[in-house]
């Protein structure tokens, strides 16, 4: 159902309208795409190219299979999933952001990866695809950017067929005490600085930033995945917990 116009959420620590932050977020990608693939190995020193790997051996996904990488962007993610199902299988890449949708399949003509992938521009609180779809759906990074994430997940639910797999790659929250306290120093003193410096955008990363600590926790997401009627859930921490792969499945 739709948000109330005068229902509140979080952009950032900034509380706007429910039916303002699609855009918002939509503006801070669009700032960001060109750039985007840089910052990701800058910010993280190349951690998240592991921490997706991670993601792709823990899938279950064999060749033949049909998987769903939401919010997606430049396709990191999709990428290895096509190799993964080779060619009588097939993955779609899905954005609701039509610059990092670009960036995406500018990538994989590059690669020359396009004959088991195809591009969606998609809400993933509404996605448009038929019940029972997919053996695997992925979304990387994303989940947390997304107005109603509860909403998102029984769509991803829906169009996940029976004894399919969700995987959700998101940061979390760091379980040292001490490595807290580094890595929030590091994510509000440095990493805006090196958006403006890269990026030539500052106040994005700021926002990216705060977005992740307005993320829920590793229990509460792993709660959220079963109100949504995942079963068999569970999570693993990546890098102390500053990452974590949650996962539940479609019985």
């Amino acid at each position: 159902m739709p948000n109330k116009p005068d229902e509140k959420t979080h952009f950032g620590y900034e509380q706007v309208s429910c039916n303002e932050k699609a855009g918002k977020v939509g503006e801070v990608f669009h700032s960001v795409a060109k750039k985007y693939d840089i910052m990701n190995d800058v910010m993280s020193l190349g951690m998240h190219r592991l921490w997706k790997r991670f993601t792709i051996q823990h899938s279950n996904v064999k060749p033949g299979d049909k998987v769903l990488d939401i919010a997606g962007g430049t396709g990191d993610i999709a990428k290895r999933f096509a190799k993964k199902v080779g060619e009588k299988g097939h993955v779609i890449l899905s954005d609701i952001n039509g610059s990092m949708l670009g960036e995406g399949k500018n990538r994989f003509t590059d690669l020359n990866i396009i004959n088991n992938v195809s591009f969606v521009q998609a809400d993933a609180q509404h996605l448009p695809f038929q019940p029972n779809s997919f053996n695997c759906l992925s979304i990387g990074f994303g989940l947390r950017n997304v107005t109603d994430k509860a909403m998102a997940l029984r769509s991803m639910y829906d169009v996940l067929k029976p004894g399919g797999k969700v995987l959700v790659l998101e940061f979390s929250k760091p379980n040292n005490p001490l490595l807290n306290k580094v890595y929030d120093k590091y994510s509000f003193h440095v990493i805006p600085k090196i958006g403006g410096l890269i990026a030539d955008d500052e106040a994005s990363y700021q926002y990216l930033v705060e977005s992740i600590r307005m993320h829920p926790g590793q229990q509460e997401m792993l709660g959220m995945l079963q109100e949504a009627g995942f079963e068999d859930c569970g999570y693993h921490n990546l890098a102390g917990g500053i990452v974590a792969l949650h996962y539940g499945y479609k019985i």
